[in-house]
C-alpha cells in the first residue's frame, strides 16, 4: 500500500460514479465511493459493480448509500417502488417497528457489501415550512430524535455498517434547501444546543463513528456567510465542546450552499476548519484535478500537510474496525 500524503489526501474523499474518474481515484487510494439511485439497477449488478470497485481499490473503501426509507432511498429500482417508511412514521409506529425496519434496511445494503450509510438523519424539524427535511426526521421533539437515533444507529453497528448521524448542527428550522442555496439560520447558541443540537450531544456520548456537517450558515457560529461545513467556530465547537473525536464529513460538495468558494478553496477552507472527509456526487475530471491541485498546494503548506495526516489517522482507525 501507497502511504504518501497523497493517498492519505485520497482517501479523505467519498466520491460518485458519474465522470468516471474513480476508477483513476481508487488506485491513488481514494477513501470510498457513495451510490446513488441510477447506479443501482438490479441486485446483481450492483453486487458485481461493488466487488469490481473493491479489486481496483489499493485500501478498502467505504461503499457508502444515502438510504434513510421513504424520500431518500436509493435502492428504489431493486424494489420495484415498493419503500421504507420515512423516519417520522417509521418513528410514530413505535419504536419496536422502527428497529425492525432498520434491521432490513441493514441486512439489505450488508447483502450487497454496504458499509457505510449516511444515516440517521437527526435533524430536529422545528419548521413546519422546512423544504428539506420534513418527515426525514424522526420528530420536532428533540428527545424523540435521541431516541430515534440510538436505535437506528444500534442496529446499523449490529449489521457492521457505520451510521452517520447528519446534519450538523442541526438543519431543522431552515426555510430554503442546502442544495438549491446556503440557509441561514438565526437562533442563539443556547437555543441551538436546547433543541437542534441536544440529538448530537446524545449520539456522541452513545459513541457515533460519523457526523456529517451541513451547508448551513449558523449565525451563532459565523457572521459572515460561512458555511457549518467550512467554519472553524462550528467544528472546534462539535470537537472541543461537545467532545467528538471521530470522523466529520462533508454534505455534498456540489450542493450550491458550499459552492460558491470554488472547489479548490472550499476543500482548503474545510480541511483547515477541521473537515476529516469529503463528499462529491461524482468524479469527473474538475474534481479529479481539484483533488490534484490540492495534493500540490498541501505539499508545501505545514498546517494542510498535518491536518490531512490527522484525518487519515482517524479514517484508517475506523476502517480498521470495519473490515
Amino acid at each position: 500500500m501507497k502511504n504518501n500524503l497523497k493517498t492519505k489526501l485520497y482517501q479523505m474523499f467519498i466520491l460518485g460514479l458519474e465522470g468516471g474518474g474513480y476508477e483513476y481515484a481508487l488506485q491513488q487510494g481514494l477513501g470510498g465511493i457513495i451510490f446513488f439511485t441510477k447506479d443501482i439497477q438490479t441486485e446483481n449488478q450492483f453486487k458485481n459493480l461493488i466487488n469490481n470497485i473493491k479489486a481496483k481499490s489499493i485500501i478498502h473503501p467505504f461503499l457508502s448509500i444515502d438510504q434513510e426509507g421513504g424520500r431518500v432511498e436509493r435502492t428504489e429500482n431493486i424494489h420495484h417502488g415498493k419503500k421504507y417508511l420515512s423516519a417520522k412514521f417509521a418513528f410514530e409506529k413505535g419504536q419496536n417497528f422502527l428497529a425492525l425496519q432498520t434491521q432490513a434496511i441493514a441486512q439489505e445494503l450488508k447483502s450487497y457489501g454496504i458499509n457505510l450509510n449516511f444515516a440517521p438523519c437527526i435533524d430536529v424539524n422545528t419548521n413546519p415550512n422546512n423544504p428539506i427535511i420534513g418527515e426525514r426526521a424522526f420528530s420536532s421533539n428533540p428527545d424523540d430524535v435521541i431516541k430515534g437515533e440510538k436505535i437506528v444507529s444500534d442496529v446499523y453497528r449490529e449489521n457492521d455498517i457505520i451510521p452517520c448521524v447528519k446534519h450538523f448542527p442541526g438543519h431543522g428550522d431552515a426555510n430554503t434547501d442546502s442544495h438549491l442555496t446556503l440557509p441561514e439560520i438565526d437562533l442563539s447558541l443556547e437555543e441551538m444546543e436546547q433543541t437542534h443540537i441536544k440529538p448530537f450531544k446524545y449520539a456522541i456520548q452513545n459513541g457515533i463513528e460519523m457526523i456529517m456537517a451541513a451547508h448551513l450558515h449558523c449565525t451563532c457560529f459565523e457572521i459572515d456567510e460561512i458555511p457549518t461545513s467550512l467554519s472553524i467556530n462550528a467544528l472546534s465547537y462539535l470537537r472541543n465542546h461537545l467532545g467528538y473525536s471521530g470522523i466529520i464529513i462533508s454534505d455534498d460538495m456540489v450542493m450550491k450552499g458550499v459552492a460558491k468558494f470554488g472547489q479548490l478553496e472550499a476543500c482548503i477552507m474545510g480541511i483547515k476548519a477541521g473537515l476529516n472527509m469529503f463528499i462529491y456526487r461524482n468524479s469527473d475530471t474538475q474534481t479529479i484535478d481539484m483533488i490534484e491541485q490540492l495534493y500540490t498546494i498541501a505539499m508545501k503548506n505545514k498546517e494542510l500537510k498535518e491536518k490531512i495526516e490527522l484525518s487519515y489517522s482517524k479514517i484508517t482507525q475506523l476502517k480498521k474496525n470495519l473490515i
